[in-house]
């Protein structure tokens, strides 16, 4: 998921090489993937009204579906 996650967040930058996504074993057994870009580079992860945002979360909650794991997307301040 983690892959995934960083592989789509590198597609919407200007600067990929900022793309940061960190792992976090929750308590309750889900996987919280905390991504951080570049400052200049958040308002294209998150989009217009956040659209962007819910289509990452949409798209890497599917596919850990599919592979029986919960895992939620929080877009992080790098500062």
């Amino acid at each position: 998921m983690k892959e995934l996650l960083e592989y789509l967040a590198r597609g919407l930058v200007e600067n990929p090489d900022a793309v940061h996504v960190t792992e976090v074993q929750d308590d309750d057994g889900a996987t919280v993937l905390e991504l951080s870009v570049a400052q200049d580079d958040y308002g294209n992860v998150i989009g217009r009204g956040g659209r962007t945002a819910s289509a990452l979360r949409t798209v890497v909650r599917t596919a850990a579906v599919r592979r029986e794991r919960r895992v939620f997307v929080d877009i992080v301040d790098s500062e």
